[in-house]
């Protein structure tokens, strides 16, 4: 995270996402897609198909 934005910076660690490798789950919601939306460029997000 460092040389980016810090607003940037506060969506990471608002999403848990402080250290490189880390994988955190959330439900879909508005404001989920919104912050991944804005950091997209430094996330890679997967959709979860639940098979039960």
């Amino acid at each position: 995270m460092i040389g980016r934005p810090e607003k940037h910076r506060k969506i990471l660690r608002s999403m848990g996402l402080t250290k490189i490798n880390r994988a955190v789950e959330f439900e879909d919601a508005p404001s989920v897609r919104g912050m991944i939306n804005k950091v997209a460029h430094l996330v890679k997000a997967e959709e979860k198909i639940d098979e039960a």
